[in-house]
Parts: C-alpha cells; structure tokens; sequence
C-alpha cells in the first residue's frame, strides 16, 4: 500500500479553503476537527485518516477525490498496490483513489482494501451522492446502515451515499471498486 499523498491533500485543503473564502477555523468548525489537525494537513505534516478527509470534503462541498488533487484526463494505469491510499481511524479499511472527476464532474472511482474484524461506518456524504460498489475478492456487509447486504465476489450494489452506511469484510483479502458521483 502506498502512503498517503500528504503533500496533494495540503494543496487540496488549501486551494479549495481559499476558493469558498473561510479562515482555518471556519473550515475547521464546519468540518468537526481540531484546528490544530487542519493546521498540520495544510502544513503537510499530518497523517489524516479517511473520516477527516470525508468531514472536510463535506464542510466544503467537493468530491472527496479533489482535497487529494483530482486531474484532468490522461493515460494512468495504477498497479496493484500502488496509488493514494488513505486508512481508516475505525477500521483496517483503506480507499485508495483510481482516478478523479476532472472539473465540472462528480465521480471518483477507488479500489477498496479491507480485513475482517472491524466495520468502516461511513457518516452520511454531501446531499445527492450515491455510491456504487463491485465486490471483486472475499466477503463483505455493504450498503444502508440500516439494511446492509452481504456481497461475494462479482456482486453489484449501489445505494445513497448521502445517508449513513457501511462496510464490513466478512473474509481476509477483501477487495472492491467503489464509485462516489455527486447528483
């Protein structure tokens, strides 16, 4: 697994507070986190997990893809184990992204790796996302809070990623491709 793009998400953080106008602690108040943790992700010295990440895309209203550098489009290939991974606080859970929206586009793809023994629960994202999940390897509980589903490998599920849900592996070297679009 690759570390996390630090320096990406410190340009991210920064370009896109300066673009709605907020001080450090506006963004830092609407989002939920210290203002201590929002100066080290600026400074590029911070080591954020997912649900930081996820609370700040909210509070600023963007893909959780454009707070790591979201481009436009060209030839990638992104080798298995490779590419911006980012872990989860609350569970051995890692996104790691594949490709952004370029401008003007609400979609960001990710290639998802997690354990068994823990569940990521995701807190509801900007109104009007919805998610899509292929579960390519393993096992796992996936969906609405509220009614997940347990997925094998080769099942398809997508569900409102603006109200709370979850993901749980159910088996060792679980993997899936999540799609996040915006409406």
């Amino acid at each position: 697994m690759s570390s996390v793009p630090i320096l990406a998400i410190a340009a991210g953080i920064q370009r896109e507070r300066a673009r709605v106008g907020w001080t450090m602690a506006e963004l830092a108040r609407r989002a939920g986190v210290a203002k201590s943790t929002l100066s080290q992700l600026e400074a590029g010295t911070g080591n954020p997990s997912i649900e930081t990440l996820w609370a700040l895309a909210n509070a600023l209203e963007v893909p959780f893809a454009q707070l790591l550098g979201g481009g436009t489009m060209e030839v990638k290939i992104v080798r298995a184990g490779e590419g911006a991974t980012v872990p989860s606080d609350s569970a051995d859970y890692a996104a790691t992204l594949l490709t952004a929206s370029p401008p003007g586009v609400r979609r960001d793809v990710y290639r998802i790796d997690a354990a068994p023994g823990s569940r990521r629960e995701s807190t509801a994202h900007a109104s009007g996302t919805v998610e899509h999940l292929l579960l390519c390897s393993g096992s796992a509980l996936v969906g609405p809070a509220d009614a997940p589903v347990t997925l094998s490998p080769g099942d398809f599920i997508s569900y409102a990623g603006d109200a709370p849900h979850v993901f749980e592996a159910l088996e060792p070297g679980t993997r899936a491709v999540q799609i996040s679009e915006q409406h």
